[in-house]
């Protein structure tokens, strides 16, 4: 069993920064790949950032290219969303998953989840 974490979330002026956190706890050996989601009131869950657990390749939406990096400590068993040039379009709730399989730009592909954070950029 794999227990995600996130912190991190608040209240930010656009252009501002914000850095989201995950901590992985529980059988963490078995978390191939980890992701950044987040879901606007009302709708799904849309792909932010993606990275591979062991080899650290990076992957992004096209709405966050350049603004968002995400990283992991493997030391510390966490992942970090480090989040610039914040947007008003940005606020959402953002939630941390992991899975056994890979990279995956699909929600339903993720088996671990945290329980989400809000992230609000005022204009």
């Amino acid at each position: 069993q794999v227990q995600l974490e996130e912190s991190g979330g608040g209240l930010v002026q656009a252009g501002g920064s914000l850095r989201l956190s995950c901590e992985v706890s529980g059988r963490t050996f078995s978390t191939t790949a980890m992701a950044w989601f987040r879901q606007y009131s009302g709708q799904e869950r849309e792909f932010v950032a993606a990275i591979t657990w062991s080899g650290g390749t990076s992957f992004y939406a096209d709405s966050v290219k350049g603004r968002f990096t995400i990283s992991r400590d493997n030391a510390k068993n966490t992942m970090y969303l480090q989040m610039n040039s914040l947007k008003p379009e940005d606020t959402a709730v953002y939630y941390c998953s992991g899975n056994n399989y890979g990279y995956s730009r699909s929600p339903g592909t993720y088996g671990y989840w945290g329980q989400g954070i809000q992230v609000t950029v005022s204009s």
